[in-house]
């Protein structure tokens, strides 16, 4: 049966957008880049000492990103929710929803990646 979860593909409308916000604000390495023999062109981010990847894809001419309205997103945990939150307004980011403080104690907040990817940010209570 499965043995353990690989990586998640996003389509992306500038892939230079793209890596940009998940190098530079969320912090993810660039692990490969190449072309599909489709053509598309694919670059896998991580996280260091993650074993799971995301594949940003992009077609040549494909236009923008329809991401639909119900599409779960992805959530990642983070030391410092504030220090997050002031990058983001620095590079002018907007966070859409939060902070906000579950029953547990754990902040979070949403923000969106170029292509409008709903993105969670969480910070447990220590």
């Amino acid at each position: 049966m499965i043995k353990k979860y690989l990586h998640t593909r996003f389509r992306v409308s500038d892939m230079e957008k793209s890596i940009i916000f998940y190098r530079d604000i969320l912090g993810m390495k660039v692990v490969e880049q190449k072309i599909s023999p489709r053509g598309s062109k694919l670059v896998f981010l991580s996280f260091p000492d993650i074993d799971c990847e995301l594949e940003l894809c992009s077609f040549p001419d494909s236009g923008s990103v329809q991401v639909p309205e119900d599409l779960v997103h992805l959530a990642f945990e983070v030391d410092d929710l504030n220090m997050c939150i002031e990058k983001l307004k620095e590079a002018r980011i907007p966070i859409t929803e939060g902070p906000l403080e579950s029953s547990k104690g754990t902040r979070f907040i949403f923000t969106e990646d170029p292509d409008k990817y709903e993105i969670e940010l969480m910070q447990y209570r220590v």
